[in-house]
C-alpha cells in the first residue's frame, strides 16, 4: 500500500459536498464524521476491543482524497496474478461473485491503512452488502500467514462507528 506520502493526493473536498471515493458514495455517517473532524483513530485500547484479532497499527484516513489515494493500491493487487496472496479481485471480470475471504476491489474503499510502511494491512468499506451502510472488513494476515483473509469487522459502518464510540 502506498502509505508513505498521503499529502500530495487530490484536492480537498468541501465538508458539505457529496463524498464519493472510487465512484462509491461514502456512508452519510462517515461523511458527517469527516466534516466534523470526528473520524480519527479511537486509540489502541478501543481498537483492540473492537478488532481483537487485528495486530498491526493503523492510520485512519481523514479525507475522501486520502481514501481515494490509498484505495488506488487495490488495483495493483487485483491486476497482478502473482499477488493473489492479498485476495483482491475485480468482480466485473469474474463469472461468479467475489465473496469473503476475497475483497472485490470494485466494491471497496479503504478507511484505515497500515501505519508502518510495508505492513500492507487495511480496513475497508465493503459495499457488497449495502450501498448506503456498507459493512467494514479488515485484512487478516495473522490467522493464516500464508494468505490474507478479509474478515468482517462490523456488519455495517454505523455499527463500527458506534463500537468505536464515534
Amino acid at each position: 500500500m502506498p502509505g508513505s506520502d498521503r499529502s500530495h493526493c487530490c484536492a480537498t473536498l468541501s465538508a458539505m459536498e457529496h463524498l464519493t471515493v472510487r465512484g462509491l458514495d461514502l456512508p452519510a455517517q462517515l461523511t458527517s464524521l469527516l466534516a466534523q473532524g470526528r473520524w480519527h483513530h479511537p486509540g489502541a485500547i478501543t481498537l483492540a476491543k473492537v478488532i481483537p484479532w487485528f495486530e498491526d497499527p493503523l492510520d485512519f484516513l481523514t479525507s475522501a482524497p486520502e481514501m481515494e489515494w490509498e484505495s488506488s493500491s487495490m488495483d495493483m493487487f487485483a491486476d497482478d496474478p502473482s499477488l493473489a496472496f492479498f485476495r483482491k479481485a475485480r468482480g466485473s471480470t469474474l463469472s461468479a461473485p467475489v465473496e469473503l475471504p476475497w475483497l472485490d476491489v470494485e466494491q471497496a474503499v479503504f478507511i484505515a491503512v497500515n501505519s508502518m510502511p510495508g505492513d500492507d494491512v487495511a480496513l475497508a468499506l465493503d459495499y457488497r452488502t449495502d450501498p448506503l451502510d456498507p459493512r467494514v472488513v479488515g485484512s487478516d494476515f495473522w490467522t493464516n500467514p500464508r494468505l490474507c483473509d478479509w474478515r468482517i469487522v462490523a456488519p455495517a459502518f454505523s455499527v463500527f462507528a458506534a463500537n468505536l464510540g464515534l
